[in-house]
């Protein structure tokens, strides 16, 4: 399984650096991104109605640009998530680390505010290595998690290895140096 992975990392990794490279030709472009992921990590009671998710997230990171081009990468994000266990409110922040290849990687940070599996705020690429460093960007996220309900229904500290979801940016503005 690790070998196919690394075999498929490697095959994806070129896709999305085509992408990333029109945007260095470009300077700027807006590309719209999805990111479906799996999730893992610990709930954990924190008053009386409140709940921590203290996890991780890691999926693929579908790209598409202006031009119709689809790439992915890999994506792994460990994140904190605060659930008011009462009105089913919600916050995420989280850091991200997106691998096109094994020698170029970008750094992202998400943070969103919600309610019971929808969550909205920014995501905002921070820097990065190889052919992306020094690359900037942002756009409005959205991501849709079943979590809350998991979180509802268990007891603290418990194990979550089955939660899923996806995160929407429909329009991220992308600069490379």
């Amino acid at each position: 399984m690790r070998i196919t992975l690394r075999a498929m990392s490697q095959t994806l990794a070129a896709f999305i650096l085509c992408t990333l490279t029109y945007a260095a030709v470009a300077e700027t472009t807006t590309i719209s991104a999805i990111i479906a992921w799996q999730g893992q990590g610990q709930v954990f009671q924190t008053g009386d109605s409140k709940a921590q998710f203290l996890g991780s997230l890691e999926g693929i990171m579908y790209v598409e640009t202006a031009q119709g081009d689809m790439n992915e990468a890999f994506v792994r994000c460990p994140i904190v998530q605060e659930i008011n266990l009462e009105d089913g409110t919600t916050s995420a922040n989280g850091k991200c680390i997106i691998v096109a290849s094994p020698d170029d990687t970008a750094y992202a940070e998400i943070s969103c505010d919600g309610e019971k599996g929808i969550c909205r705020g920014e995501f905002t690429f921070t820097g990065g290595k190889g052919r992306l460093a020094g690359i900037r960007g942002s756009g409005k996220m959205t991501a849709r998690s079943p979590v809350h309900a998991l979180a509802s229904d268990l007891s603290a500290g418990v194990l979550i290895q089955a939660a899923a979801g996806i995160l929407q940016m429909p329009e991220l503005r992308v600069t490379l140096p």
